[in-house]
């Protein structure tokens, strides 16, 4: 379990496909990967089991960030109901 304001370490793809291709081309077991790269087995069983199924090593996580443009449609859409709904309002105090 995580201890409130641990670091976790960070392994960048390349370094995650090696100890992958390693694992999987040479055979070697996740015991024997894990004292090699100091890396805990837990960690490359996980890399396994995605690479395995998902074909990737690594999942982004969170939201999908909107492009720029829908969002500026999206901003023009609600600033032009937000203004007919102000000339509705003049017209009634007319």
């Amino acid at each position: 379990m995580a201890i409130k304001g641990q670091k976790f370490r960070e392994y960048d793809e390349e370094f995650r496909f090696k100890v992958i291709q390693e694992g999987i081309e040479e055979k070697k077991s996740a015991r024997y990967l894990s004292k090699k790269y100091v890396i805990p087995k837990g960690t490359i069983d996980t890399w396994m089991y995605q690479y395995k199924h998902n074909g990737i090593t690594r999942k982004k996580k969170g939201r999908p960030r909107k492009t720029e443009e829908s969002n500026y449609k999206e901003k023009y859409e609600i600033l032009k109901k937000f203004l007919e709904s102000l000339e509705g309002v003049e017209h009634e105090k007319k």
